[in-house]
């Protein structure tokens, strides 16, 4: 969880970072941090954040972020034979609330990113410093 908290810094959304971690087998197999795609100017390098300015709340208009989270990058960049049956942990700072932590759950989409790469767990810092564990299944049966 820690190497997810330290992937999470460096991330470069004004809202939020996050950091991921797949690990298959007891061994890394990928990370991920939230970031615009690559060859994009991210958000620190325009020094604003179109969801920001619009006063849009947390968990709605995914489509106007620049930012590809990290739970789709970690997915991205690792061989999906190398992480079934495996875990992601996941690491978030609010950038706006002083780099406290934040909520690290998956937004619906990076859910169905999970379920799909055969990631069967996913492990969360909570805002509070806690650790909070899911089944993909639970998130699995939320789209059915």
């Amino acid at each position: 969880m820690n190497i997810a908290l330290e992937v999470a810094k460096r991330g470069t959304c004004l809202r939020r970072n996050f950091g991921a971690v797949i690990v298959n087998n007891d061994e890394i197999i990928s990370t991920g941090y939230s970031g615009a795609p690559r060859g994009a100017k991210n958000c620190l390098d325009i020094g604003k954040c179109k969801r920001q300015e619009l006063k849009i709340p947390s968990g709605e208009r995914y489509e106007l972020c620049r930012s590809v989270h990290a739970e789709a990058n970690a997915v991205i960049s690792a061989a999906r034979d190398r992480i079934i049956g495996g875990k992601i942990y996941l690491a978030g700072i609010d950038s706006e609330n002083e780099g406290k932590l934040a909520e690290a759950i998956p937004c619906r989409m990076c859910k169905r990113i999970i379920i799909n790469a055969g990631i069967k767990e996913i492990i969360v810092r909570a805002a509070d410093g806690g650790i909070k564990k899911y089944p993909a299944e639970k998130f699995l049966k939320e789209e059915i």
